[in-house]
């Protein structure tokens, strides 16, 4: 149904193939606070649709808001905060057609360390991978 990367395996893929489609489902108060992933390096932008608010409420133009600027066939991978969020983009992806998905797993953060904090064990920004923030 999908494969599952780190997010270093994740950049390598988005450089090495000129269709990949990097998609952050986090809420958009997540893009705000804590930053995006920066694909400028390789010429490419994240995609930002969120599969649920900040309340958790799903988003139901998810599918189509995707569906309108990706192609089906296209390797899309998908991030979110650690992992479950993507995963389950992925699951709902799958089910319309999409045939080339990636979860990131540990995300854009990753899990908590022992003190409760964040980018310090795993994710996105813990391995140094370019990011931005507005």
């Amino acid at each position: 149904m999908f494969r599952e990367l780190t997010p270093p395996e994740t950049f390598e893929e988005l450089t090495q193939k000129g269709d990949a489609v990097l998609i952050d489902c986090r809420a958009p108060a997540e893009w705000h606070f804590t930053g995006v992933p920066d694909l400028s390096s390789i010429g490419k932008r994240p995609l930002l649709v969120a599969i649920a608010d900040e309340s958790g409420r799903p988003n139901p133009d998810f599918i189509d808001e995707v569906k309108a600027v990706v192609d089906p066939a296209a390797p899309v991978y998908i991030i979110c905060r650690v992992g479950g969020r993507s995963a389950n983009a992925c699951r709902l992806l799958a089910n319309e057609g999409f045939t080339s998905l990636v979860n990131v797993t540990e995300g854009f953060e990753g899990r908590n360390d022992e003190n409760g904090h964040r980018n310090s064990v795993e994710g996105w920004k813990f391995h140094k991978l370019p990011w931005t923030q507005s």
